[in-house]
């Protein structure tokens, strides 16, 4: 894991390598002008604005205390400090917490949702979990086809309506197959939707109604798919979903080579909502637990 997130982040990381040593080169001292052009060096990262902030208050804040820290002590501050926001919110999935376990899955389209359904099926099917898959997407005929074919490859049952149909319908069949099934993990597909709709928005809204109905107290976790690629725009999507219907933890795809990374501190730090899982490549097995050490370590390491 440590490896390959090491690979993922690497245009992150040079980027901040070579601004860091670029900034650090013949000073003897962290002052007002350095942390100026930090700044800058930071927010270039994807780091977020607020995150960012944070971090030159807790350097200004050693400035006015004297202690004049040590330039080349810089990277081990940044990494000290990006590790204790992304530990509050530990990326804890607790599949077992109930029976069945309910996943709704939300994402706008082209961030590869529909894929890490399939992964996180292979993943649950893995562990010796029954797993049902639900076709809520229903305003596209090909995402019901993707799904299908997802079921089929890692042996998932799908159930699903015609192209078309009240999603919230084909939600409440597939929660009420799964409690007579006997299935431990249910993962719910939604319509990929732009953020910025609001009648779609209250769809999703109306879906977690009709979940909490069939099933009292699902879904047990709301999963957003963002794409890594996108930098600050997946952190103003994640903002619109949290606010219209709760999320609870956040899928990072495409994370295999972008220069914006960096993205995965802000969401944390800004939004309240863990990573949980990331998606490193386009196999089966390409979807690993996000830990947040590995992370900071593969932003700064060598």
């Amino acid at each position: 894991m440590f490896q390959r997130l090491g690979q993922a982040l690497s245009k992150t990381r040079q980027r901040l390598k070579a601004g860091i040593e670029d900034l650090i080169l013949g000073k003897k001292t962290i002052d007002a002008d350095l942390i100026e052009r930090l700044e800058g060096i930071l927010l270039g990262a994807d780091l977020g604005v607020r995150t960012v902030q944070r971090l030159l208050a807790t350097l200004h804040d050693r400035l006015d205390r004297r202690e004049r820290p040590d330039p080349s002590r810089l990277n081990t501050f940044l990494k000290t400090e990006l590790l204790t926001l992304l530990e509050k919110k530990p990326g804890r999935f607790n599949a077992a917490a109930a029976v069945p376990f309910v996943v709704m899955m939300v994402g706008v389209n082209g961030v590869g949702k529909t894929t890490t359904i399939g992964k996180l099926a292979h993943r649950f099917k893995g562990e010796g979990k029954a797993v049902l898959l639900v076709a809520g997407d229903t305003f596209r005929a090909a995402a019901i086809e993707q799904l299908e074919v997802w079921g089929q490859r890692v042996h998932c049952p799908v159930v699903k309506h015609q192209s078309g149909s009240d999603p919230s319908a084909v939600i409440f069949d597939g929660l009420s197959a799964a409690k007579a099934r006997g299935m431990d993990v249910v993962i719910v597909d939604t319509a990929g939707r732009m953020h910025t709709k609001f009648n779609l928005m209250e769809e999703l809204k109306k879906m977690k109604r009709v979940m909490d109905k069939a099933l009292p107290g699902s879904p047990h976790e709301t999963l957003l798919i963002l794409d890594a690629t996108t930098g600050q725009n997946a952190l103003s999507q994640a903002g619109r979903f949290h606010e219209a219907i709760g999320v609870t933890g956040v899928v990072l795809t495409k994370l295999d080579g972008t220069a914006k990374g960096g993205v995965v501190v802000p969401i944390t730090e800004e939004l309240g909502i863990p990573v949980k899982w990331v998606g490193l490549g386009e196999g089966m097995e390409d979807l690993e637990d996000f830990s947040a050490r590995d992370f900071v370590e593969g932003l700064f390491g060598d």
